[in-house]
Parts: structure tokens; sequence; C-alpha cells
């Protein structure tokens, strides 16, 4: 399309009405000069005869100025491509991440299992783009460690401070689906999820899981279960040895798969069993590929314009200097 002119603010053509008036006023002034002289200045008057007719010069060029300077006020414009529609797409996510001290069996050799399921997280934010992402952590109790948020950079240092043995031992999953789902409460998206990381079954807290599930499918949000670690016996530190590594012992470790999977069906979300760093990250791909991406901004339409207020704003500033130094010269008024 060929550029099209417009302005972005009309309203400002109307200071165009201060340049007659500085003109008007001029005028005024030399009317209202006085009508007799003394003799002694009668020669000097004599002498600026020819710059006495170019009185009007100033006053004109701060006029011009003031006409140029609304003109730039009202930003003209140069619309160079046609108004299209943009939509932005994002999901709400909050990760659920329980931090119980389980969570240190060493079965994702050569890592723990929170160690590894941190790298994955942290993987998974830095490919985000759009997407609000929150950060909640639970053991035997669950607390929000990062409100939705897109700067990307303040959560991934969060995930790194985060720890075992900070909160109370346990794992209270109804209690952390609980307190995700506050933080998606107010969220207008509309795809809000949870992502659900445990590696136990709910055992402490004081919400049951299938009382928050049924809160979240009230809400519209679904939970996608990730059952980190598999069942039975399996690697856990103990202390360290004589020479200073870490000693594992083996020991029982209980899941409770049936009930990520009924919190999973409740919401309309997915279950997953990852039992190694590659099968978790799979789980997480696979768990964005299943949603349905939300437009945050939809039917936005946007053109492309060139900007040209400073072709009329840098003349009214040469102007208005011109005018306001020759009031100083042979030009001054006089008396």
């Amino acid at each position: 399309m060929s550029p099209t002119f417009e302005l972005a603010n009309p309203w400002a053509l109307s200071l165009l009405l201060a340049a007659p008036l500085v003109l008007w006023l001029a005028i005024l002034r030399r009317g209202r000069g006085p009508a007799l002289r003394h003799p002694a200045v009668l020669p000097l008057l004599r002498r600026r005869g020819r710059w006495a007719r170019l009185w009007f010069v100033p006053p004109a060029c701060v006029a011009l100025a003031l006409a140029l300077g609304a003109v730039a006020l009202a930003r003209p414009r140069l619309r160079t491509s046609a108004a299209e529609d943009v939509s932005v797409e994002g999901i709400d996510i909050v990760i659920a991440f329980d931090i119980s001290t389980s969570m240190l069996a060493a079965d994702f050799q050569p890592k723990d299992r929170i160690s590894v399921a941190k790298d994955v997280i942290d993987d998974f934010i830095k490919s985000r783009t759009n997407d609000r992402v929150g950060l909640v952590v639970f053991a035997g109790e669950a607390y929000t460690q990062c409100p939705l948020t897109l700067d990307y950079g303040v959560l991934r240092s969060i995930l790194k401070d985060v720890r075992c043995g900070v909160i109370e031992d346990g794992t209270a999953i109804g209690n952390a689906l609980a307190t995700s789902i506050n933080r998606l409460r107010e969220s207008d998206a509309k795809s809000k999820v949870v992502l659900l990381i445990t590696d136990g079954g709910n055992n402490a807290g004081n919400i049951a899981p299938e009382q928050a599930a049924e809160m979240a499918k009230q809400l519209g949000i679904k939970v996608y279960t990730i059952l980190v670690g598999k069942g039975g016996k399996v690697p856990y530190p103990v202390g360290k040895n004589l020479f200073g590594e870490p000693a594992y012992q083996m020991v029982d470790i209980d899941v409770n798969p049936e009930l990520l999977q009924q919190i999973a069906k409740t919401t309309g979300g997915k279950m997953y069993v990852a039992t190694d760093k590659q099968s978790l990250q799979k789980s997480f791909r696979d768990v964005l590929d299943h949603l349905q991406k939300s437009k945050i901004i939809e039917g936005a339409r946007y053109a492309q314009y060139k900007e040209t207020f400073a072709d009329w704003l840098l003349p009214a500033f040469w102007l208005a200097a011109l005018g306001i130094l020759l009031q100083a010269t042979a030009l001054r008024p006089f008396p």
C-alpha cells in the first residue's frame, strides 16, 4: 500500500491559533508607541530607518515557530503498512515442586531426584517466551516461592536456591494443589495449568488431594502430574563414609501412582512417570504438546508508522531561536 499521511493528535492543531495572536500582539505593541519623540533621538531613529521597516520579522519568526510546533505536537506520521491482527499466545503455569527429603533418593544417577528435577525445570523455564510461570514448593506444607511472572531470570534464581529440609517433612499433595490453584484463581488466561512434580503419596496436610482436584476442575485448571522415581527400594543418603563421600542405604519409598492418575483424570490433565532425566524431559515436552495455548491479547490490530514530527519540530526550534536573537539586535523595538 502507498504511505498514508495522518495525525496521531489532531487536537493539537488548535494551538495554531497562538500564531496569529503573537502577530496581533506585536502590531498592537507597535501601534501604542509614543507619537512625540525628543529631538536628541531623531538622528538615531533616522539611522535605524531601514531596519525599522523590518520590525515584523522577529514576531513573524516566533509565530511561525509556534505554528510548526503545534503541527509537531499533532504527531504527523506516515502509515507504511496496513493494520494486521496480532495476538500473543501464552499459558499460565504453576509448577508444584515436591521438596520432601525423599527427593534426595539417588536413583537418578549420577544425581539425586531433586537435582535432576531442578535441571529439567530450569530448562523448561528457559524455553518459555509468553507464558507466565509460578513456583510452589511443598513437603509437609506448601508455600508460594514465586507468583506468576514473565521474569524468567528471577524465577530461575529462586529455583536455584530450592532445597530439601527447609519445610517440615512429608508430602502434602492436597495443600500443594490448593496453593497452586489459589495462584491461578484470578488468572484471565484460557489455559491454566498446574504441573505437579512429586515422588510419593499424600501423607500430610489438611486438604485432601481429591478435594483439591475437584476445585481445579471447577475453575478450569488442568493438573498434569509427574511421578518422579519408582517405588520400592532405592539408594538414599544416610551420611558420609570414611573418605567423606556420600554413603547410601537401600530404603523403601512408597508411591501412589493411582492418586496422581485420579487427579490428572479429574482435571482433564495427564499423568506421567519419570524414572530418569530423559523421561522427565519427555514428560515436560509432552505436557506442552497437550496444552491449548491461551491468547492473552486477542484481536489487537497494529499498523506500522513512520513518525515525521521531528521534521516540523527542528525548524520550529531554529525559527524561535532566530526570532529571539533578532529581538536583541537592530530589529529590537524602539523606544
